[in-house]
Order: structure tokens, then sequence, then C-alpha cells
């Protein structure tokens, strides 16, 4: 029983501390963290309070701000703010959740 316990203890903790995995398609080039990201999907890993964005060989981890909504949103939606005729990643709301990222450029 006590094998049991520990087992299942271990298998909770290693679920809790998992990341969690969402992705977003970027129409447009984009820059994050400096660093510009062709148009395409991406994948988004969130570890406490870092966003590491990739797809393929291309990765950028980036500070963000983890927001929560009232509601969810019902797709996922990327705000940009444009600087240097460049648009930066200034937030991406996740569809079917309730969550807001908020990166620090």
């Amino acid at each position: 029983m006590r094998k049991l316990f520990i087992g299942f203890a271990t298998f909770a903790l290693a679920i809790g501390m998992a990341a969690s995995t969402y992705r977003v398609n970027l129409l447009q080039p984009s820059v994050i963290a400096g660093q510009e990201l062709k148009p395409g999907e991406y994948k988004i890993e969130l570890r406490d309070n870092k966003a590491i964005v990739s797809s393929g060989k291309t990765t950028v981890e980036s500070d963000v701000k983890v927001e929560t909504n009232d509601t969810k949103f019902s797709t996922t939606s990327v705000r940009y703010t444009n600087g240097d005729g460049k648009y930066k990643v200034q937030e991406i709301r996740l569809g079917g959740t309730t969550t807001r990222l908020v990166f620090n450029n």
C-alpha cells in the first residue's frame, strides 16, 4: 500500500510541475524577445513566467505575465505593437482558455 501511495504522489507531483503547452498561428512576421519569427504555426510552452515559442529548429524564450480573464476566449488571437516597421507581439489570448500572455518588450 505504501508503494502505491508513493507512486501516486510522484505522479501527481509530475503532473503539477508539467509545463502548459499551446499552439498559435502567426499570420505575419512577428517579433518576440527581439527575434523575428516567420509566419506559421508555433508551439508555446509556459514554464513559470517564461514562454518558450518554437517551431522546428527555431526557439525563442521570453518573459511573460500570465493573466486570467473572467471568461474564456473563443479563439486564439495575437495583439501587436508596431514599432520600427516591425510587428512586436504584445499579448496572446489563448482560445478555449481564460489565459492571456502579456509579453515584456
